[in-house]
């Protein structure tokens, strides 16, 4: 079910430290579904995860931030990573973030603390 993709995914992009980024990809294999990575990108851009979702954590595998259709301004998910401490460098592909300085390395703990809050029922509207 696809609204429960979406709710997972709120909840594991809520987890991403504050510092730190993670992948689409990092991100579908967390919620169970490591093949809907474009999904991730998709739920982020139309607001489908809810609110306090900090998209600006979120970049492709190489570490390119790719999500300005979600942003304002093209540069505002560099501000704010900037706000946080996350460098970027420009590219030939655009603004990029080193994965092995800023990416989050999520632990087995993490994994399992986020399935724990998988299965308990979302909250009433």
């Amino acid at each position: 079910m696809q609204a429960e993709f979406y709710r997972r995914m709120g909840i594991v992009c809520r987890r991403i430290p504050r510092g730190r980024v993670a992948t689409y990809g990092q991100i579908a294999l967390l919620c169970g579904k490591p093949r809907n990575s474009r999904q991730v990108g998709y739920g982020l851009k139309m607001g489908l995860a809810g609110e306090d979702v900090p998209a600006h954590r979120v970049v492709n595998s190489q570490g390119i931030l790719s999500g300005a259709a979600y942003f304002e301004t093209y540069d505002l998910q560099k501000l704010l990573l900037a706000e946080e401490g996350v460098q970027t460098v420009w590219t030939p592909k655009g603004w990029q973030v080193d994965l092995g300085r800023f990416g989050w390395k999520n632990t087995f703990e993490d994994a399992e603390e986020l399935r724990a809050e998988f299965l308990k029922a979302p909250a009433e509207a």
